[in-house]
């Protein structure tokens, strides 16, 4: 199946006016909200939200696998189970760190905290995606999952691949939940969760947190390893490096224990061994094809569009859509590989030392003709050859003299492109780009990077510091050079060395100012409760220094509670 068709004859309009290929509207079938007996004492609740969550009914009580984006959603999960089970909790154990959020939930409803069960990554994981790249993260995920788009009409979400929404809209308004792990594990372990005996095993996939757990009385694996679509080496929301080398061995573990029931984190449940034999290994297959049949054309010299051009999956994957591109697309992961492997410059001699896209785009606009000559050229070319008018309207989107016309034009290109694609990832992420250009959805707030006074204030206070290396604007700071520590009220020390238009972090033992005050304030004023000179005025923070020598230095971050 190519990333999106070439004509109409795919794109149909469902029953809410929501416009696109009909693979990815018929792909929402598989997501109904219902509880699941997976085999006698053990059930999954799909669709209640973008992920699964599993309960094993083991000899100390229920074991909660996952608990979703946020408190509601464990709470709708909970209430599922009891109405098929009434036995108490007894453990929690999470898959990998993107679906953690609900813990409390369940500790709420067993009356006491319980047992967290984890790979020792978890919580690392958790703090990433909430510190130094949060702003790109959060971007990427709106864009991908479709959070900014309508419920229906042409640009309704239809579904974003692996379940029907990013976040249920039921479950508003999403309440925090997430729970530390406090038994972890590394490569491997043999646990009695509640009661029963589990074997784990740490199976990177889209995370290289994730573990399958085993239950061998049970014939039950959980894990994170086989999706219910081809599995995307490259998020189109912008990750970190998936090797697929990483995730076949996790597949090979998976495939060798022979299990009736394999209960994934997201999609419909597969059982009986045969079944999952035959599938697993096709769709092992499908990821060691991607790895082997890149390198091989990169060997030959290929770049990255000439990789994206040649490899395509042989027609034994499309009976299945475990390995159909229903989130993201081929093209797309081959080109992962292969930067993966050797990093951005693929051979391609334009692309060793590029000009400013600006720069680009307004003098290819000059050589073909002028503007008018282009738009009349994307105009011909969008229903016939859109990759074609994509490069090109892009062009004039991006150009000097850009007007409202050209960016229209780029939208009405990605629209198309939008109606005709299985893969939800590419219509989401064209579709928000398209309301983008045309003016009716403004993204403005997510190229900021926002940071959470509740985040920072759960984590180390040494974050909270650290933070702002990636907030310093050199320019601003030009040739100052001055050491600061900051002194919480728990007693940690953590210092900035600000010189040569950085701010590098300290152990805080030499400073040219000190800096007194407990987290929660200094967590107020970067996630933009209060200001630095508020805190001042209201002794809620000391300085040993010089303030004024100070207030500068704090000016130079990309923070307003620092410049106020």
């Amino acid at each position: 199946m190519p990333a999106f068709e070439n004509d109409e004859r795919q794109t149909i309009t469902d029953a809410k006016g929501r416009v696109g290929h009909r693979e990815h509207i018929a792909n929402s079938s598989r997501y109904t909200e219902a509880i699941h007996t997976v085999r006698p004492g053990v059930w999954v609740v799909t669709a209640n939200g973008l992920s699964n969550q599993v309960f094993i009914d083991a000899p100390d009580g229920i074991v909660a696998i996952d608990t979703g984006e946020c408190v509601e959603e464990m709470r709708a999960a909970i209430a599922h189970l009891r109405t098929v089970s009434d036995r108490p909790f007894a453990a929690v154990a999470y898959t990998h760190f993107h679906y953690v959020g609900g813990t409390t939930a369940v500790f709420d409803a067993a009356g006491h905290s319980l047992p967290v069960y984890a790979h020792e990554r978890v919580a690392a994981n958790r703090a990433r995606t909430s510190s130094e790249v949060s702003a790109a993260y959060n971007r990427g995920l709106v864009e991908q999952f479709g959070i900014a788009l309508p419920a229906d009409g042409p640009d309704g979400l239809i579904n974003v691949g692996l379940g029907l929404s990013f976040k249920n809209p039921n479950h508003a308004p999403n309440t925090p939940g997430w729970v530390t792990p406090t038994h972890t594990f590394g490569s491997s372990a043999t646990l009695n969760m509640a009661g029963l005996r589990c074997e784990v095993r740490h199976a990177p996939s889209d995370a290289d947190d994730s573990v399958t757990y085993w239950f061998p009385d049970l014939g039950v694996a959980v894990h994170n390893a086989l999706w219910p679509v081809l599995f995307n080496v490259f998020a189109i929301r912008g990750e970190e490096y998936r090797d697929p080398r990483v995730l076949l061995a996790s597949l090979d573990h998976l495939i060798s224990l022979d299990a009736e029931h394999l209960v994934p984190t997201h999609g419909p449940v597969i059982s009986g061994a045969t079944e999952i034999r035959r599938r697993a290994t096709k769709y092992r297959d499908s990821i060691q094809f991607i790895w082997d049949q890149t390198v091989r054309w990169t060997n030959r010299g290929l770049t990255g569009p000439e990789l994206a051009a040649r490899i395509q999956l042989p027609a034994v994957y499309a009976d299945d859509y475990i390995t159909t591109e229903l989130y993201g697309v081929l093209e797309h992961h081959v080109r992962q590989v292969r930067s993966g492997l050797f990093g951005f410059f693929d051979g391609d001699e334009s692309n060793l030392f590029p000009l400013d896209r600006r720069e680009h785009a307004t003098r290819m606009i000059r050589a073909m003709g002028g503007r008018e000559t282009v738009r009349a050229t994307v105009r011909d070319a969008v229903d016939s050859d859109t990759r074609w008018a994509l490069e090109l309207a892009s062009y004039l989107a991006h150009s000097d003299e850009s007007e409202q016309e050209d960016r229209d034009l780029l939208a009405a290109t990605l629209r198309t492109v939008a109606r005709r694609t299985s893969a939800a990832n590419i219509r989401n992420w064209c579709l928000t780009r398209a309301r983008q250009h045309e003016g009716t959805l403004d993204m403005s707030r997510h190229n900021q990077h926002r940071l959470s006074a509740a985040s920072l204030s759960a984590g180390p206070a040494a974050a909270a510091v650290d933070i702002l290396r990636v907030l310093l604007d050199p320019d601003r700071l030009g040739t100052t050079e001055i050491r600061i520590t900051w002194t919480f009220d728990d007693g940690s020390r953590r210092g900035l060395h600000m010189r040569n238009g950085i701010a590098c972090p300290t152990d805080g033992e030499i400073a040219d100012v000190d800096v007194s005050c407990n987290l929660s304030t200094w967590a107020a004023i970067l996630g933009g409760k209060t200001t630095i000179s508020a805190a001042l005025a209201g002794n809620a923070l000391s300085i040993v220094g010089d303030t004024n020598t100070f207030l500068a230095a704090m000016a130079c971050f990309d923070v307003p509670g620092l410049r106020n």
